[in-house]
């Protein structure tokens, strides 16, 4: 018999995260101020985000940073989550290559998003913060925050982009069972959501105004922040411990990566999958190829512009360099509402930039297909998001069919598509088109882009 799942003994689950800014200090340069074109005075940041996460986020001289006891006592709920190989996807492919995912999909909140959410939780806890706002697309970040709030006893309030908060209620309603206060995006409760709501076209939502909203509010109240569940530095830094878990899985079973494939929304799940491996090449002379997934609805790393822009739609949050689509860029509606996010990681945009990692962007249709060929053949149902990465793994698979090559395929399988029904009810029934980009729009976005003209 075939064994079906590697997985690590509870005493390896990592005690530290990752700090890849050590190996690239230059990935993540200063917000600017585009008044100034000086970097933002570290005084305003501190009105929004942890110090502590504020010290991870710019730390460039520590190559590990240690995880709290308290955060890795509510990690083990979960962690470590299975590493797994997918013989009967092989099988199914008829492919010589190996293919092994990690199973994101068993933390409480059902996504990696809780990787984050609980030190987020727990710094701003320990700084005597009361209350925590943030943004959520598909709903797997504001779930995850949502239950990171309640472990820490915090409040919690979600602005959830409002086309997913129509296509996706029981993700409000799970959020709401953990104890967050859940917003549909834009709103009425912020001055930023009713300006938005104005304009037919921004109705639908989109991550950059739902990130407006929660800014908003926060510098309203010395006693809230606002949290993040992707993009920035600290997030990558936290979600290395998916990564981490699956190198020393990979080093006990005795194989290793030729390909990492990730999903990309804003960089948190494949950043935290690809860190520790990046790592590898850089100093081991490791050639892993790392291949970050997106939709074509919203393809930031392959039709965007390397530049400086706002990471909301109502410039609260001052300009970062990045790729982008621009700031007022709103992605049509698609089932991958986590994936809808007009910018990038400014760490995976720098990798990017400077060919460390590819990207490609797909259909809804390919990734819908990917995704049911999975579920039959590993018996999961995969996150919309998660389905990305499936499949361009099936498409590395098959051209390992084509050359010969046993090659060792890994992708991070970030979380359950259990909520996500309608999405795959769409697709069985054929109500879901290509969901292609809308060039007009992206070009019209980047006309809006501010003018930065600060240098390193």
């Amino acid at each position: 018999m075939k064994q079906r799942s590697f997985i690590l003994p509870l005493n390896k689950m990592p005690n530290k995260w990752i700090n890849i800014l050590k190996n690239f200090p230059k990935a993540v340069l200063p917000l600017v101020d585009p008044k100034t074109n000086q970097p933002v005075p570290m005084d305003f940041l501190k009105s929004l985000f942890s110090e502590e996460l504020l010290s991870q986020e710019v730390n460039s001289t520590d190559e590990y940073i240690p995880i709290p006891d308290e955060v890795r006592d509510i990690y083990s709920i979960y962690r470590p989550t299975p590493l797994v190989r997918a013989y009967s996807l092989e099988e199914i492919l008829g492919t010589p290559a190996k293919i092994y995912f990690k199973y994101e999909g068993v933390a409480p909140s059902g996504s990696h998003k809780a990787n984050a959410a609980i030190p987020q939780a727990y710094y701003n806890k320990k700084e005597g913060i009361k209350k925590v706002t943030t943004e959520t697309g598909a709903g797997q970040w504001g779930t995850a925050l949502s239950f990171a709030c309640e472990k820490m006893g915090l409040e919690c309030l979600v602005f959830m982009v409002r086309s997913s908060f129509e296509q996706k209620p029981y993700r409000k309603i799970l959020m709401q069972t953990y104890g967050g206060r859940v917003i549909p995006s834009p709103s009425e409760e912020t001055k930023i959501g009713r300006e938005l709501y104005k304009v037919e076209e921004n109705r639908r939502g989109s991550l950059g105004m739902a990130i407006s909203e929660a800014v908003e509010l926060a510098l309203q109240d010395k006693d809230t922040h606002y949290t993040l569940g992707s993009v920035l530095n600290h997030v990558i830094l936290e979600q290395t411990i998916i990564g981490e878990e699956v190198r020393l899985a990979m080093e006990e079973i005795g194989d290793y990566p030729d390909i990492l494939v990730g999903a990309c929304g804003g960089g948190s799940n494949f950043g935290g999958f690809m860190v520790p491996f990046l790592k590898e090449n850089v100093e081991k002379g490791k050639k892993t190829r790392f291949i970050g997934v997106e939709p074509t609805a919203c393809p930031t790393l392959t039709k965007g512009k390397y530049t400086w822009d706002y990471g909301d739609s109502g410039e609260l949050i001052p300009p970062a360099l990045m790729y982008t689509l621009g700031h007022t860029f709103v992605p049509p509606s698609n089932h991958a509402g986590g994936l809808r996010y007009h910018g990038m990681s400014p760490i995976l945009s720098y990798l990017k930039a400077n060919n460390l990692m590819e990207a490609v962007a797909i259909t809804q249709l390919e990734v819908f297909k990917a995704a049911v060929m999975f579920a039959r053949s590993e018996g999961i149902i995969p996150a919309p998001e998660s389905s990305h990465a499936i499949a361009v793994a099936i498409r590395e698979a098959l051209e390992c069919k084509k050359t010969g090559e046993s090659k060792t395929i890994a992708f991070n399988l970030s979380g359950h598509g259990y909520l996500d029904m309608a999405a795959y009810d769409d697709y069985l029934n054929n109500k879901l088109d290509l969901n292609e980009h809308p060039d007009k729009e992206i070009e019209k976005a980047l006309k809006e882009l501010p003018n930065i003209t600060f240098k390193v």
